[in-house]
């Protein structure tokens, strides 16, 4: 009863629905055009919201058709985490640098998210079970994806155009790392910024995906809430972990970009 409830309530998987999709898909990518919203004002971004739509409906497909299977066994469990976590940490590196080095993007991924995991595991929080951990490490891991990516771009970006005040605090004494440091930490810590709005303002401006999730799988509002509270404090531990670590690889010159009149 309580799945059918869920399943009236939610978006019926019709073609209604799917042409729904493609037109808000379309749209997206007729803004992103119009406006020119890409770095070299053309309409790269609009290619790559068409790209990303597909992919993701391609990509859920065929999770949807293999979860069942992967919960199963504890060996396919663990190993689609791994899957997941290295696509994470090769979908970070790729967007904060074009070089070999964006493999460096899986230490701060792993940093935020390993621990975690070990800890909800360890103290039965969360049982070693696909149906429950899969959507845990999902969140827990997209949310350091996010952390990364924007830390490391917002770090690069910020050595690059005050390469000066790298190169004058350096003249003043301080190492190498020490004065990307002084320059990169503060633009690198806005990464924050979206998992601190989001959890100050859960349940005044959005009922996150979590909340929603267990009060239709059958769960009381208190249950629903307390799991809520539980992952959005996770993620900004998770993504605490993750900039602090990507903002020390990019000090350390791990992560860069290639040589083009800027530091890195």
């Amino acid at each position: 009863m309580l799945a059918y409830a869920a399943s009236t309530t939610l978006l019926p998987v019709n073609l209604t629905l799917g042409a729904v999709l493609a037109l808000l898909l379309a749209a997206a990518a007729l803004v992103a055009a119009l406006a020119r919203l890409s770095p070299a004002e053309d309409r790269g971004r609009a290619r790559e919201i068409v790209v990303a739509g597909l992919r993701a409906a391609a990509q859920l497909a065929v999770v949807a058709l293999l979860i069942g299977w992967v919960v199963r066994s504890v060996p396919l469990l663990l190993g689609f985490l791994v899957l997941m976590y290295a696509v994470a940490a090769r979908t970070a590196g790729r967007r904060i640098t074009a070089d070999g080095s964006w493999w460096w993007a899986a230490v701060p991924i792993g940093a935020g998210v390993v621990p975690v995991v070990l800890a909800l595991l360890l103290t039965g929080l969360v049982p070693l079970k696909g149906i429950a951990l899969i959507p845990v490490a999902g969140i827990l891991i997209g949310g350091a994806l996010t952390a990364t990516v924007l830390g490391g771009r917002r770090a690069l970006d910020e050595l690059e155009l005050r390469k000066g005040e790298v190169e004058a605090a350096m003249a003043l004494g301080l190492t190498d790392p020490e004065a990307r440091l002084l320059v990169a930490r503060p633009a690198a810590s806005d990464a924050l910024l979206p998992g601190l709005d989001q959890t100050r303002t859960v349940g005044l401006v959005t009922l996150p995906g979590a909340f929603v999730g267990m009060l239709l799988g059958g769960a009381s509002p208190v249950q629903a809430g307390a799991v809520q509270l539980f992952v959005l404090v996770a993620l900004m531990a998770v993504q605490a972990v993750a900039v602090a670590a990507v903002l020390e690889l990019v000090a350390r010159g791990r992560l860069r970009r290639p040589a083009r009149g800027g530091v890195g």
